[in-house]
């Protein structure tokens, strides 16, 4: 009686280890091929559920676009991991405009990553990027240095025309005309062709301009441009033109050409 059992008891086990096999042989081989069936996600999966995202890259994506996909930022996704919104140092780093804080306070929309909003005074992380402009506007000191970078540039890459702020030397002034002289972070560093015509000098420089043109010399023929040659507030002197018309023993006496000439706006 108690053989029979034994051999019972083996009997059994044995039948369910042998169900056990199988279910397990069975599972793996559903769950292959249920793998198999189930392609790679990729990036033209997101826009599926993600419509909005996917066209804003495709129109202002700039490097987002051009240079890395969806699953690049975003390596996880609930509830399968909660970081679906990466940090930008994960890719930006090494400069300085990278260790700036509240990426998100300009770069409001990471899709569009170039489409800034500027808001307040941000001259400082303005010239984390803008290096030479800001080493401009430093160098030399205008009303320029004294304005926040946002005040005029109300929005990225968008440069305000001089009229907005100022008034025009002459009517036939245009943007491109202002820009031929003043640099815009530089504007006292005025520079100029010689074919500048002398009523955008003499808008300024009245005075000149009125002895200029009632003199009766040579002179009066003469644009400011021809003797002022390159860059503002340049003075040639007498000798460059007319040499030394006269002998040793009167520029001895007479060393300043303007002590018996005058000016050379009011030439004697």
């Amino acid at each position: 009686m108690a053989k029979l059992s034994r051999k019972r008891g083996i009997a059994f086990f044995t039948g369910l280890g042998v169900i056990v096999i199988a279910l397990v042989v069975f599972g793996v081989g559903v769950k292959a091929g249920h793998s198999a069936k189930v392609p790679p996600l990729t990036d033209s999966h997101c826009v599926h559920c993600h419509p909005k995202q996917p066209a804003t890259i495709e129109a202002h994506g700039a490097k987002h676009k051009t240079e890395v996909g969806c699953q690049d930022c975003h390596v996880e996704h609930p509830p399968l991991g909660a970081s679906a919104v990466p940090a930008c140092s994960m890719c930006h780093s090494g400069e300085s405009h990278y260790e700036l804080e509240g990426c998100s306070s300009c770069h409001s929309d990471t899709h569009a990553p170039l489409d800034l909003k500027l808001e307040g005074d941000i001259t400082g992380p303005c010239l984390t990027c803008h290096q030479q402009q800001g080493k401009e506007v430093k160098d030399h000191p205008s009303a320029h240095t004294d304005v926040a970078c946002s005040e005029c540039h109300t929005a990225h890459k968008m440069v305000p025309e001089c009229m907005v702020c100022h008034e025009k030397h002459t009517e036939d002034m245009e943007f491109k005309t202002c820009l031929s002289c003043h640099p815009v972070h530089m504007p006292l560093e005025i520079t100029y062709v010689r074919e500048t015509p002398s009523h955008y000098c003499t808008a300024c420089h009245e005075e000149a301009g009125s002895l200029l043109q009632a003199n009766t010399t040579k002179h009066h023929d003469l644009s400011c441009a021809y003797c002022h040659r390159d860059k503002h507030k340049t003075v040639p002197p007498c000798v460059a033109c007319h040499g030394q018309p006269h002998p040793d023993a009167m520029l001895k006496k007479f060393p300043e050409c303007g002590d018996c000439h005058g000016t050379g706006h009011d030439l004697r």
